[in-house]
């Protein structure tokens, strides 16, 4: 799994050789020529890092200080520190002022990769663990969202801003997206962090009890009422209360909600006076509110009550530089809780893969699709293997191999798969009919056009266009008024892509206008 890795060094000798060996691992590597400048370049980079390789004996700021500065930070970087002397004081003290592994001297390259592996998984897991923890202790912070996008940047200022007042919110997005985990966060943030989050899904609660699970009610109330119930109201007294997809409340209850909004205070069902109650209120909605209040199904009034401090939580497909750190959240998380600890990362294909695909079930999505993957995994790394629904959405080789049941590699030379049958799906969900090896590429399934180029990237519009001709030449037998009238050009023009693109000699032209 690849990490970003600072170097500290004063030798510029001994900084390159570890880039080049941390880049021949397959991390991204960052150098500072001190303890100051690695220091600095931290500070700078907000947990960016995932490890830190400390030369102990610098001029300026040596390895024991930067040790104990971190220490003080309360940084959980893993530290490896290196130096020449290699007496047990030294790597004892190193040891007790926190570092993780320490190697000698000239640095042995197995024996750095073997350190680089093991400290990246034990941070892996010691992460999860201080994440599993830490919503029982005091609530999520900002700092445990997963994310390295500006879109998100901007929701987590919003956020951090918002926690210091009792300002109401709405946070709104598409489902999946992690609503709720931005209102953990506001919580954790605020002077309420320890008191209690009442978490209330509106749309998973009968409508006729939806009144006595946010308020409460007494006893003998109703048929059945055979005890006093708390709401959720009381519940978040003193604490915040999060309305997840707020949209869903009846009208009738939008009444009662509206009151205890502006008054602090709720009417328990069959009771015979009202109750103050302090929290904070949070709300969230997958809907426009706005148009239901254009439409008459959610209250005007209530709406401008919740809308205070609005915060817009954009899909996954619009950060999509968020996957790849989500993927690893997920591998590390799945592969501990499942005890597959052999599995250490997954392949750059498969992110490449993921990265490529649009979630429209957005972080919720792509976390049981990791699930599924790292369940289905019986090596050392995920592979797109593990992902053919995505694999056959994406259009992705492997797919392609599932449907003909054939896991070999693509034939040399480019071929041709025709089949008058309609589509068959498998059991995995795949589709297809035939296959075109395209020219020099991994083959696509009949009717799909590869999106990425093998390293990763999104192929040139060029590229796609010359594909797109040359499938319609094919399907079409070479009629050329066809090929044209269904890729909606002109004759002329086609003719004028087919010499642009190599595909037709000088006398072409008139050879395929004579054949029509």
């Amino acid at each position: 799994m690849a990490a970003r890795i600072l170097i500290v060094d004063d030798d510029p000798i001994q900084r390159r050789l570890l880039e080049e060996a941390v880049k021949r691992f397959g991390h991204e590597a960052v150098t500072a020529d001190g303890g100051e400048a690695g220091l600095a370049t931290l500070a700078a980079a907000r947990g960016d890092f995932q490890l830190m390789i400390l030369d102990l004996v610098m001029p300026d700021l040596d390895g024991m200080a930067v040790l104990e500065r971190l220490a003080k930070a309360g940084e959980t970087l893993p530290v490896i520190v290196q130096t020449s002397r290699g007496s047990i004081d030294t790597v004892v003290g190193a040891m007790r002022a926190g570092a993780f592994d320490f190697i000698v001297k000239p640095v042995n390259h197995e024996r750095l990769a073997v350190s680089i592996q093991n400290a990246l998984k034990i941070s892996a897991l010691e992460g999860e663990i201080r994440r599993a923890r830490r919503p029982a202790q005091s609530g999520l912070g900002f700092r445990d969202i997963i994310t390295k996008s500006p879109e998100m940047a901007r929701v987590l200022r919003l956020g951090e801003r918002a926690a210091t007042s009792g300002i109401p919110i709405l946070i709104e997005g598409e489902s999946g997206v992690g609503k709720e985990l931005v209102a953990r966060a506001i919580q954790g943030a605020s002077d309420r962090r320890t008191k209690p989050f009442v978490t209330v899904n509106c749309g998973a609660i009968p409508e006729n009890l939806v009144q006595s699970t946010l308020f409460g009610h007494e006893k003998g109330a109703f048929t059945g009422a055979v005890d006093r119930h708390t709401g959720k109201f009381q519940e978040a007294h003193t604490g915040t209360l999060f309305l997840d997809e707020v949209g869903e409340l009846p009208l009738d209850v939008q009444v009662q909600l509206l009151r205890a909004i502006q008054e602090g205070e709720i009417e328990p069902v069959g009771a015979r006076r009202s109750q103050k109650v302090d929290f904070r209120l949070i709300s969230a909605t997958n809907r426009r509110l706005l148009d239901m209040v254009k439409e008459g199904r959610f209250r005007e009034d209530l709406y401008y009550r919740l809308n205070v401090y609005p915060i817009f939580v954009p899909p996954l497909r619009d950060r999509r530089e968020d996957i790849p750190l989500l993927v690893e959240h997920f591998v590390s998380r799945f592969a501990a809780e499942e005890g597959k600890r052999r599995i250490t990362g997954i392949r750059p294909d498969a992110v490449a893969m993921l990265s490529a695909f649009n979630w429209p079930g957005n972080i919720r999505q792509l976390e049981n699709a990791v699930f599924r993957a790292v369940i289905l995994c019986d090596g050392g790394e995920l592979t797109v293997d593990e992902f053919p629904q995505i694999a056959a959405q994406t259009g992705h080789v492997s797919a392609i191999r599932r449907v003909e049941g054939n896991d070999a590699p693509p034939p040399a030379e480019p071929v041709i798969i025709e089949s008058t049958l309609p589509p068959v799906a498998t059991e995995d969900g795949l589709i297809g009919v035939a296959v075109s090896s395209g020219a020099g590429n991994d083959p696509a399934p009949f009717g799909f056009l590869r999106s990425l180029a093998d390293d990763g990237h999104v192929r040139a519009l060029v590229a796609i266009e010359e594909e797109m001709i040359r499938l319609a030449i094919d399907h079409y037998g070479g009629r050329m008024a066809e090929v044209a009238r269904r890729l909606g050009i002109g004759r002329s023009t086609l003719y004028r892509k087919l010499k642009e693109y190599g595909l037709a000699d000088g006398d072409d032209d008139d050879a395929g206008v004579a054949a029509e």
